[in-house]
């Protein structure tokens, strides 16, 4: 054993990190985890740096680091993307009584970071002596469920391959290379012929590797249902893991994104109701520019890309800028909440319909057949509908609905902070009003949840859920 593997204390310590380009911020997503206080030393910082920066998550210094900046620093990363300045800022730091990360420089580095499962306060950190970082991106995906025995022996002939994989760039071709090594083609050559059909395979692999075209850019767009990570697809969650550039809406919890690669470029594209937003050109316009570059690009959207995503838009785009793309359904906030209330959507002998609306549209309010819309036992899900309450009730109401339609509304639907709102239309406004959403919110016109959720759960003892006529 290398390196020893400990959990250092640093609440309240100094982290420094020299550079502020793609390199550092790999590694500040993982340092920000903590609670030290992190100082970025560097020119040029890339716009993440400097948003972390300006919410107050780390100092920004736009200089090089000097003498006298690490002094009394825990840790210090060098992460220049040059080796002359890395090995100056190195000595400063190891000077200063520093413990010293050189990125991408084992040799010269006193610690290494290894890949971490963060449940805090459970942590598992994944360490590979810096050998295969691809194996430890491999092991925390399919953490204790999926391990082969022969991981041991592949990575130490791959730690003495690494010598000659460095001749692939790095980047995708290098991950896919290892990725193919670690993802089967090793573990079957020493299964049928020992260490030496283990480097037999890998020289046939850095040869395929190395005259195979680099792979042409794609993009997909895929579904995160709505927010809880354990309703992603198998798909969902590998093209995540595998994409170069994920590009995600304000909606997509952090718990989500923490699925991608660390190296992985992490962009959010907002668009949120009634705030600031991006506009859809221009989110167009940078799916179009990372993957006509090669990139793997995952677009991330809330719920089902396909259910007021504006999807269409985003392919019209692909298709007009000739980039390839798929489609991964997600799990929608309708289907989530009723599962939630402990019903369905659909039922023989009530309705036979669903209708999937939208409380407001690009113009203001949505305009729909009120009319058989207030018919008796009709059952509809409204998106972006609480703003909208006053406008729903009152056209439901002159349409002939009754007034005591239950009506329920459920906010963050599948995650932690999930509310249950359970009303009537005639006080739909009211409640939603004294209930204070914040937050993402579906609405169940017609369905109130089924008797043994509400009689479990009361405002007493859950202040997540409240009852108003319905319940």
């Amino acid at each position: 054993m290398r390196h020893f593997p400990i959990f250092l204390n640093v609440v309240g310590r100094r982290i420094i990190v020299s550079g502020a380009g793609e390199c550092a911020i790999a590694k500040l997503r993982l340092l920000l985890k903590t609670e030290a206080h992190i100082i970025v030393f560097g020119l040029e910082a890339e716009d993440q740096v400097r948003a972390w920066a300006s919410t107050g998550k780390l100092t920004l210094v736009e200089r090089a680091l000097e003498i006298g900046d690490a002094d009394g620093a825990a840790m210090l990363y060098a992460a220049n993307e040059d080796d002359i300045e890395d090995a100056r800022v190195a000595k400063i730091g190891h000077d200063a009584g520093a413990l010293i990360n050189i990125v991408d420089n084992l040799e010269d580095s006193e610690f290494i970071t290894p890949a971490i499962v963060d449940r805090d306060p459970v942590t598992i950190a994944i360490g590979t002596e810096g050998a295969a970082p691809v194996l430890a991106r491999r092991i925390k995906a399919d953490i204790e469920e999926r391990l082969p025995a022969s991981l041991g022996i592949l990575a130490r002939i791959g730690q003495a391959f690494r010598g000659r994989a460095d001749m692939l760039p790095q980047g995708r071709i290098r991950r896919d290379f290892w990725s193919r090594y670690y993802e089967g083609a090793g573990d079957a050559a020493l299964q049928t012929g020992g260490e030496k059909a283990v480097n037999d395979a890998l020289n046939d692999l850095l040869t395929d590797a190395i005259e195979t075209r680099p792979r042409e850019g794609h993009v997909s767009l895929i579904g995160t249902g709505p927010g809880d990570p354990e309703l992603l697809t198998l798909k969902a969650r590998r093209l995540l893991h595998e994409a170069d550039v994920v590009l995600h809406d304000q909606l997509v919890p952090q718990a989500i994104l923490e699925l991608a690669r660390r190296e992985a470029i992490v962009i959010e594209v907002g668009k949120k109701g009634y705030g600031p937003s991006w506009k859809q050109d221009d989110i167009n316009a940078l799916m179009i520019k990372h993957a006509a570059k090669g990139a793997q690009v995952a677009r991330l959207k809330s719920g089902d890309p396909a259910i007021f995503g504006r999807l269409d838009e985003e392919l019209d785009a692909l298709d007009e800028a000739a980039i390839s793309f798929d489609i991964v359904p997600g799990i929608t906030s309708a289907s989530a909440a009723a599962a939630t209330i402990g019903t369905s959507l659909t039922r023989r002998g009530r309705n036979s319909a669903l209708r999937i609306l939208t409380g407001r549209e690009v113009e203001g309010f949505a305009e729909h057949d009120w009319r058989d819309l207030a018919k008796q036992d009709s059952v509809a899900a409204i998106y972006m509908g609480v703003r909208a309450a006053h406008f729903l009730r009152g056209r439901l109401l002159m349409h002939g609905a009754h007034s005591e339609t239950p009506v329920t509304a459920i906010e963050n639907v599948s995650r932690s902070d999930q509310k249950i709102i359970s009303t009537t239309l005639a006080k739909l406004p009211d409640t939603l009003n004294a209930a204070s959403i914040t937050g993402p919110a579906i609405i169940l016109y017609g369905l109130c949840p089924r008797d043994a959720v509400a009689a479990s759960v009361t405002l007493e003892d859950a202040p997540e859920l409240y009852s108003a006529g319905a319940l």
